[in-house]
């Protein structure tokens, strides 16, 4: 074993020894009794080199990072790879370092605090030390981790926080990837290969905070909803709180409900227990929550503020955010509120240029505000789970979202993986089971499903997640024919990736037609579960203009999407095709590749999000399809002015 190989597995074996926990993960918000203090902001960073397990060697959680020798200044959040210019820290595979020093009120100890460290994403392992004492583990990135740093922290002084980031993708990692030792004019050099199709960027990527709970505090919510015909919302919720209680001690648990502009609501609450902690609140003549463009008000957001008193402690105040909305689905049809959902969207990825998968407010207000402009209504988490801060614009403005794990390219199925995966979805329902806008968890981008231990495999992946929610359905991406497809029949709703006219018969619009239209029907007849296209596209280089059209050109884009539109109408008449998402929203990464020229190039906007010409043509589907199935008026601006068609025209000759 490679010496970068072994320091992979010490950092991940590291991770497994922590399993799921069963406490909560909250996102972050400051209250009345609760503080939160950012440390985003510049961190000393270094590559662990030459040797991978130097940091360990030498201790370097034991000082400053500065004095281990040279360090950059990294942003915190971004991935690193992207950032600086140089080709070592881009192509870096193995363990890099960061740190960061930070003073604690003493105020806080004062006050009795507990005070958690909490990380949004680390990819793709990470080990965390503060003060020198090792406090967390994480495997799998894209998803937050915790811990209660109260005994290691020096309050009214100054404190360190260590990190350990690890980027090697093995066999058993989700996703799967492997390492391969080359020869250079150098000497041996190991380098991360990976079967899918987006770069793996690496580091923090997400926002790093502390925040403060009284002694006893409120440290998960679970939360359903539904409505009765008398439009009486219905809010069954249930708390779970940290910390001990003193002998003799009691515990009381009260809601308020308050609407979308914080004002409070008129309701009532029938709890399940004398503590108040689980019960259902019930909300005359409420308003639901409603996917953008089917209904005036979508994404409307109620406030359960949620205060934990205790005989001796000081209260704990919580403010959730809910969304009352039903989901259901038959053989044939996705609802929601009782109503036939048509879902239209795109795959996405987390991406942009210098910040890699870095979180980006500006980026996000961006992304979201040309979702709404295009009028699609829905997207998938392609292939990882993204932000919450991202997610909460989701729940805000009414976008459906297809929550998806990181597993990508599933093969080599083995019981290691199989943890790791359930793993990764019991953090994800945990942090968005909550989410009004999440309506269906996927568990796999084109696993190798084909395969005869698939079978079981799935099986077992779908009673797990079916074991955490049984309120939504359960899909996956699918992408090997149905006839040898082995994950399908474990499904809820099928989804189905297919590249007519670009990896099979490039060139060829005229196959895609028939060639969709009978795989969807094919899908439904051999499982009888409704059935949705979650990718399909074309790279098209950005002013690259070819008439008549040719692939890579912005004019073949155009022509590829409506030969499919056309397929989907008819599917649509079908009763059993429930959306459509092209791939992609925009242009992305991927590793380097004689197929990609700068990346992966099929989206409707480019990486600066600036739209191609297929934005335009599908901004005109996406509007049609809202005005025709949920009666959304169409903008001013959808064409442009060319004749006044009421108008005369009289020209003499």
């Amino acid at each position: 074993m490679s010496a970068i190989m072994w320091c992979a597995t010490l950092v991940c074996i590291s991770a497994l020894v922590t399993c799921v926990s069963t406490a909560g993960i909250l996102y972050p918000r400051e209250s009345e009794s609760r503080e939160v203090k950012s440390l985003d902001g510049m961190w000393n960073f270094r590559l662990s080199l030459p040797d991978p397990l130097v940091g360990f060697k030498e201790r370097w959680y034991m000082k400053d990072l500065s004095k281990t020798g040279p360090v950059l200044q990294m942003p915190v959040p971004s991935s690193y790879n992207d950032v600086m210019v140089d080709k070592k820290i881009r192509d870096h595979v193995g363990l890099v370092w960061y740190d960061k020093s930070f003073f604690a009120p003493e105020s806080w100890r004062q006050q009795g605090y507990r005070v958690f460290l909490r990380f949004g994403s680390v990819n793709y392992a990470a080990q965390v030390w503060v003060n020198t004492h090792l406090v967390l583990n994480h495997e799998i990135g894209h998803l937050p981790f915790q811990r209660d740093i109260t005994a290691n922290l020096k309050f009214g002084r100054l404190n360190r926080i260590t990190v350990a980031v690890d980027n090697v993708l093995l066999a058993t990692t989700v996703p799967q990837g492997s390492l391969q030792n080359i020869s250079t004019n150098t000497g041996p050099k190991t380098i991360q290969t990976y079967t899918f199709d987006f770069f793996n960027y690496a580091g923090i990527h997400r926002s790093v905070f502390l925040y403060t709970t009284p002694v006893v505090y409120i440290d998960d919510v679970d939360v359903t909803t539904n409505y009765t015909e008398d439009s009486v919302g219905l809010i069954n919720y249930k708390i779970q709180y940290g910390g001990s209680l003193s002998s003799g001690e009691t515990l009381n648990c009260s809601i308020t409900v308050l609407n979308n502009e914080n004002v409070r609501e008129k309701f009532t609450v029938i709890t399940d227990d004398e503590e108040g902690l689980s019960g259902i609140i019930k909300i005359e003549n409420a308003k639901l929550w409603w996917p953008y463009l089917m209904h005036e008000e979508p994404g409307y957001m109620y406030t359960l503020e949620i205060r934990l008193s205790t005989t001796w402690n000081v209260d704990d105040v919580y403010r959730l955010p809910v969304g009352i909305r039903t989901i259901k689905w038959t053989n044939t049809a996705f609802l929601i509120n009782n109503k036939p959902a048509y879902l239209r969207g795109f795959g996405r990825h987390e991406d942009s240029d210098i910040r890699g998968k870095g979180m980006d407010y500006a980026l996000v207000t961006r992304d979201y505000d040309l979702i709404k402009w295009i009028g699609a209504n829905s997207y998938r988490t392609s292939h990882y789970p993204y932000a919450e801060e991202i997610m909460d614009f989701a729940d805000r403005h009414g976008i459906m979202i297809v929550d998806e794990c990181p597993s990508v390219d599933t093969d080599n199925f083995s019981d290691k993986l199989l943890k790791k995966h359930t793993t990764s979805l019991a953090e994800l329902i945990k942090r968005d089971k909550n989410r009004p806008s999440v309506i269906m968890w996927s568990i796999a981008n084109e696993p190798r499903s084909h395969h005869k231990e698939a079978d079981s495999y799935f099986k077992y992946v779908v009673e797990f997640v079916k074991s955490k929610d049984k309120t939504r359905p359960v899909t996956a991406a699918l992408n090997k024919w149905y006839s040898i497809d082995r994950a399908g029949q474990h499904l809820d709703i099928i989804g189905f990736n297919r590249y007519n006219a670009w990896y099979t018969l490039p060139g060829h619009t005229e196959i895609i037609q028939s060639r969709i239209e009978d795989e969807a029907a094919k899908w439904h007849a051999k499982h009888n579960k409704p059935v949705f296209m979650t990718e399909y596209g074309a790279d098209s280089y950005a002013g690259l203009h070819m008439s008549p059209s040719f692939v890579w050109s912005e004019e073949y884009q155009v022509e590829l999407m409506s030969e499919h539109f056309k397929a989907f109408d008819t599917l649509r008449t079908k009763n059993f095709f429930i959306g459509e998402m092209i791939w992609n929203f925009a242009d992305f990464k991927t590793e380097q590749t004689v197929t990609r020229v700068g990346g992966n190039k099929k989206g409707v906007f480019t990486r600066q999000r600036e739209p191609k010409s297929s934005a335009y043509h599908l901004r005109k589907r996406y509007w049609a399809l809202a005005n025709q199935l949920d009666g959304a008026q169409l903008p001013c601006n959808i064409k442009s002015y060319v004749i006044d068609n009421d108008g005369q025209n009289n020209v003499e000759l």
